[in-house]
């Protein structure tokens, strides 16, 4: 039961991460001006990472984001393909932190985007297999 409570919980997080991201579905330039912010603070490796995929691929991304954020709520707050959903969901969340340059800082261990959530997704993703309560127990 308490890795049901963790799915919704995160669930509903997400859904919230992808409603504050709606209007990348009509301006891409959101997200490229947060990349562009990011790129000038950034390390080598990451600034090659942004201009060599994340800042080209930024009209793809602005719309898949906030598309697997509420993809991955909605199967999450539902209970089905649970593992999936946390799996890609936690691969999408470092994609991102690894372009922010935040996941190799200190700050990372106490900002609440990074281990708690990594940290549940990973639990679901490992454990989150015939959850109470799901619509699916799969």
């Amino acid at each position: 039961m308490p890795l049901r409570v963790l799915s919704i919980a995160l669930g509903v997080f997400l859904l919230f991460m992808g409603l504050d991201k709606l209007e990348w579905f009509l301006d891409s330039g959101f997200l490229a001006r947060r990349l562009q912010e990011w790129r000038g603070t950034a390390r080598p490796i990451v600034r090659w990472y942004l201009d060599t995929i994340a800042i080209p691929g930024v009209p793809v991304f602005a719309r898949l984001v906030p598309l697997a954020e509420f993809a991955a709520a909605t199967a999450l707050i539902l209970g089905t393909y649970v593992r999936l959903a946390a799996a890609l969901t936690m691969l999408m969340i470092i994609n991102i932190h690894f372009a922010a340059d935040i996941i190799f800082r200190y700050d990372y261990l106490i900002n609440p985007y990074g281990v708690p959530i990594l940290g549940g997704l990973l639990a679901l993703a490992l454990g989150g297999k015939k959850l109470p309560q799901s619509l699916s127990r799969k």
